[in-house]
C-alpha cells in the first residue's frame, strides 16, 4: 500500500474551536468521506483530529527537509479545563 502523502494547511478562522490557533500550522490526515464534503480532517497538538469546516483553512507546501525533520522535544501542551 502507498504511503499517504502529508499535508498541512494553516488556521486562519477558529470561531468555537479552543483548541485551533489562528496562523498555526496543522497536519491534515487523508479523509476520502470528510473531503468529500469539502471537510479536512485536522490533527491538533494535542494529537487529537477532527472534521472541521474547510473555509477555517488555507493549505500550505512544506519542503520535504522541513518534513523530514525530528520533532523538537518539548513538552505535550496541557489542557486547562
Amino acid at each position: 500500500m502507498k504511503k499517504a502523502e502529508s499535508h498541512y494547511a494553516v488556521c486562519i478562522h477558529s470561531e468555537g474551536a479552543e483548541d485551533l490557533g489562528i496562523r498555526k500550522l496543522y497536519r491534515v490526515l487523508p479523509d476520502e468521506s470528510a473531503a468529500s464534503r469539502a471537510h479536512p480532517r485536522i490533527v491538533d497538538e494535542f494529537g487529537e483530529d477532527y472534521v472541521l469546516q474547510e473555509e477555517w483553512f488555507v493549505s500550505v507546501e512544506i519542503p520535504e527537509a522541513a518534513e523530514r525533520a525530528p520533532a523538537k522535544a518539548a513538552p505535550a501542551p496541557t489542557r486547562v479545563r
